[in-house]
């Protein structure tokens, strides 16, 4: 039995959502405290906060599952990931010149380890795509919609989503998707 939805449309999807939303947020907390730790001198106690921080983001996806936060369509939204982290290091890098001129080296060049890490989040989900080519085939008739920021693309009708569905890798509303493709 799948926990996919479980808990979408029934009286603990709020409670669900609001628990999602809450560990997502203590991910970044916790990794922000990791980071604050070791600029401080306290190398001691970093890994704590990173652990904390990867169990939340765990507790986070969890929730996200329950209330059927992202498409159930698991190779499109591993293909639509794909193309969007393999262009995300494009990005990355072009926001990393900008901290440069701006004055923060320092960041600039974490933000340079960062875009390399899209790049690479991107080759990966491409390893993953070729070890299953049979199961990660788009379906023929459907669209294809895109993500203007990111570029991340939603395969299927975008409007068949809750008014509350969002890209899920930069939070753009459906409303800001375009359509590029129709297969028929």
């Amino acid at each position: 039995m799948s926990i996919y939805g479980f808990a979408k449309g029934t009286d603990l999807e709020q409670m669900m959502k609001a628990m999602m939303q809450a560990e997502a947020t203590g991910t970044m907390m916790y990794y922000a405290l990791a980071r604050m730790a070791k600029e401080q001198g306290y190398d001691d106690i970093v890994d704590t906060f990173i652990e904390a921080a990867n169990q939340e983001a765990v507790h986070a996806g969890f929730y996200a599952t329950l209330v059927g936060k992202y498409p159930q369509n698991f190779w499109g939204l591993v293909r639509g990931l794909q193309k969007a982290e393999a262009g995300g290091e494009a990005q990355i890098k072009a926001l990393a010149d900008k901290v440069r001129a701006a004055g923060c080296d320092e960041a600039a060049d974490e933000l340079e380890l960062f875009a390399k890490q899209e790049g690479h989040h991107g080759v990966m989900m491409a390893e993953i795509l070729a070890k299953y080519p049979q199961e990660n085939q788009p379906a023929k008739a459907k669209k294809v919609y895109v993500c203007p920021v990111c570029g991340y693309e939603y395969e299927g009708d975008i409007n068949a989503e809750g008014d509350d569905y969002v890209c899920p890798i930069c939070g753009q509303p459906k409303s800001a998707f375009d359509c590029v493709k129709s297969f028929v």
